[in-house]
């Protein structure tokens, strides 16, 4: 069986934008790249809306043609404005 040669340049495009996102310039090692047909799914958690919106304008930057959704959530990292209550 021959592969489409598309298919082999989508997968070549998906492993570049993993590399990048673990590279020096994003550094987001907890995105996890998944192509489901014509269109790739991001998901993970982010310390940032700032760091989502760079890593989905890097990704649609690499899978140009390719729909590219994000299910990334924002970790909330601030301190407690309240103590812990213990019952």
């Amino acid at each position: 069986m021959t592969e489409h040669p598309a298919a082999s340049e989508d997968e070549y495009r998906l492993a570049r934008l993993v590399a990048r996102l673990a590279g020096d310039d994003v550094a987001e090692l907890g995105v996890h790249v998944e192509q489901r047909g014509g269109a790739v799914l991001l998901t993970g958690t982010v310390p940032t809306a700032a760091r989502r919106d760079e890593i989905l304008r890097v990704a649609r930057g690499e899978l140009a043609g390719l729909t590219v959704h994000g299910d990334l959530a924002v970790a909330c990292a601030d301190a407690p404005d309240r103590p812990e209550e213990l019952s």
